[in-house]
């Protein structure tokens, strides 16, 4: 038996790009759907479940920024964002936003596939619930809750998370969590981790007012819940 086939959602205005990127994809079980503009793509994501989005940052009638904006207030689906130059200001914002990786254009399309199946992988690996005193987290659903809570987490999030937990009580360093995490483009390592645990811990605030993530100044961060 084959394996299951892989639908994943691209955005992009570039109408030859997008054609030749599903023809290319298809030879790997991966059925993409094509919107060349953005509230076409929202619109999808509205009515059908995908595994992944590509997301161009330059659309027109809103930038894929806002595109990713409108999208975290609802979704966690793995974002690969794709930036014309490959630069820093974009990366950079795009993750602060929550995209999941990024790929410069032009690119070679088995990159493409590969950092795509990269996150469809960790989006959809079944890991148990990780209990830390009240604090759960479950990697399958995206979700961390504590006593009564809960909270949506994006595949990077939970990733990190479930790092810090693993290692609970030692400091991580942010280039060991670069290393484990396989995806943040190492150009920007420096804000981009600094980036994601802030974001995880604006969200991990929503479930108690417990400093789950400590800072160990110049080091890295650990995780503790006593």
């Amino acid at each position: 038996m084959g394996a299951m086939k892989q639908e994943f959602l691209m955005i992009d205005d570039d109408v030859d790009l997008s054609q030749l990127v599903k023809q290319y994809v298809a030879q790997f079980d991966i059925d993409l759907t094509l919107a060349h503009e953005p509230r076409e793509g929202l619109a999808l994501l509205d009515t059908k479940q995908f595994g992944v989005l590509i997301l161009d940052v330059m659309l027109p009638e809103m930038d894929g920024f806002e595109v990713c904006k409108r999208i975290r207030q609802n979704s966690n689906i793995p974002i690969l964002m794709l930036t014309a130059r490959g630069d820093l200001t974009d990366k950079v914002l795009g993750l602060e936003l929550g995209c999941d990786d990024y790929l410069a254009k032009p690119f070679e399309p088995r990159e493409l596939v590969a950092r795509c199946m990269s996150l469809a992988r960790r989006a959809q690996q079944s890991v148990l619930p990780k209990n830390t005193e009240g604090l759960k987290l479950d990697s399958q659903l995206l979700k961390a809750s504590f006593a009564d809570k809960s909270v949506d987490l994006t595949s990077m999030e939970a990733d990190a998370l479930q790092i810090l937990i693993k290692h609970r009580g030692e400091v991580v360093s942010r280039d060991d969590l670069l290393n484990l995490l396989k995806g943040i483009d190492s150009e920007v390592f420096s804000r981009s981790i600094d980036i994601l645990i802030s974001r995880l811990r604006v969200k991990l605030k929503q479930l108690s007012d417990k400093p789950f993530i400590f800072t160990a100044r110049g080091k890295g961060y650990r995780f503790w819940d006593e």
